[in-house]
């Protein structure tokens, strides 16, 4: 997920050589952020034990990260306008590792929930600075790197849960977020030192400008479109950390260990950095409607699939969920585009983001983690399989303006 600033594009694009690095530059960030993001889900029973917390506060715990990360987007791209992006990218990396050093030092809940919100904060520079440094760097051929760059996010996902996991059975979960922040030392340094600076910003270049010129009734087709669209990802964004801040529970309640959990939620991101792939060409040749009902139903399917079995099995279906939790997000940003009120896709899309990234982390603690400590992890569980159905009947109102609005589109 990223947007970019109206500096974004620029006629002077990098030299090949260049852009490949700043590609891999910020795809290594970019891995390290997301991997930061979700393993706060292996510690979340680790930490219920140590202090005696309920769900709710668990909850809270984990929105405490992710509600920064919503919240600063904006502020950190104005940040880059004055220092540069790289500086900006740096100093955030640097910020989040400190962030995890802060949580791995404190001996009680306000320390901890000071670092997570300085890791959020840190987190909150990344997304929308790399991918405008990508879209300078690669110029009008930016939209394969930029699908490259949301992938090495996955990556990340997918590698450091189980990493910390394991790091869990060899020592405490205070030196785990110490050898993470290291990690994150490391790479703030390779992103000071490797990422090339950006290309001169000039003016846009043909095909690459964020901000797009809207045809003159395109409002009438973004207005109520967009809103939908809004509340479709909101639902969505929702229904994933609430399932996933109960998969841990869950797990041990069928016999796990840490390790198994760590597994358990690398097999999830595993399917889900393919669901970005699948789903985006499921997309293109069903349609946006269908995929998105497709992949919510099998979503609220496979949630009350691993409710009901018992471990192995559930093992098996977790990469399948991962696809279906990741899945309808590649196909609901792409359609931001299409509805942009006014064309102005750069705010859309910073719209877009914030409210589903920081509807998610309001809605973790106040619903979702309240009903945990009320009814039991299974009934939040299903909770989540009917938040991710809720869906449906308003991508069902969305549908006719869809068919309306690629017509449209220059």
């Amino acid at each position: 997920m990223s947007f970019a600033s109206d500096r974004t594009a620029s006629p002077d694009h990098a030299r090949p050589q260049e852009a490949r690095q700043t590609l891999a530059v910020t795809g290594l960030n970019h891995a390290l952020h997301d991997g930061y993001t979700d393993l706060i889900y292996v510690l979340l029973p680790v930490w219920q034990a140590e202090f005696g917390l309920d769900y709710a506060a668990l909850a809270l715990l984990r929105s405490l990260y992710n509600g920064a990360l919503a919240a600063l987007q904006m502020p950190a791209s104005r940040l880059a306008q004055s220092l540069g992006a790289r500086t900006v990218l740096a100093l955030g990396t640097l910020l989040s590792a400190g962030g995890y050093a802060v949580a791995g030092a404190s001996g009680g809940l306000v320390g901890l929930g000071a670092g997570l919100l300085l890791g959020g904060a840190g987190s909150s520079t990344q997304h929308p600075l790399a991918s405008a440094v990508i879209a300078r760097a690669y110029g009008p051929g930016a939209r394969g790197p930029l699908g490259t760059y949301n992938f090495t996010g996955d990556l990340g996902k997918a590698a450091v849960p189980p990493l910390v996991g394991i790091l869990l059975t060899q020592s405490g979960w205070r030196h785990a977020l110490w050898a993470v922040a290291a990690a994150g030392v490391v790479v703030a340094l390779a992103v000071a030192r490797l990422l090339p600076r950006d290309p001169a910003s000039r003016g846009p270049a043909p095909g690459t400008a964020v901000r797009t010129a809207a045809p003159a009734d395109s409002g009438a087709a973004g207005g109520g479109g967009f809103g939908l669209l809004v509340a479709i990802g909101m639902l969505d964004n929702a229904a994933r950390p609430a399932f996933l801040i109960y998969l841990p529970f869950l797990m041990q309640e069928k016999g796990a260990a840490l390790t198994t959990v760590g597994l358990a939620l690398a097999l999830v991101f595993v399917g889900g950095a393919l669901g970005k792939a699948i789903c985006g060409r499921v997309g293109a040749r069903l349609g946006v409607t269908r995929t998105v009902i497709l992949t919510e139903t099998g979503t609220a399917l496979t949630i009350l699939a691993v409710i009901a079995l018992p471990l192995a099995p559930v093992l098996l279906l977790l990469p399948v969920l991962g696809v279906m939790l990741n899945g309808t997000s590649s196909v609901l940003y792409g359609t931001v585009p299409e509805l942009a009120p006014g064309g102005r896709v750069e705010r859309a899309f910073a719209v877009f983001y914030t409210w589903t990234l920081g509807g998610s982390a309001l809605a973790a603690p106040l619903l979702y983690g309240r009903l945990g400590d009320a009814a039991g992890p299974h009934w939040a569980a299903v909770a989540a399989a009917a938040t991710a159905l809720a869906a449906v009947p308003l991508m069902l109102a969305l549908a006719p303006r869809l068919r309306v609005a690629p017509a449209r589109r220059p």
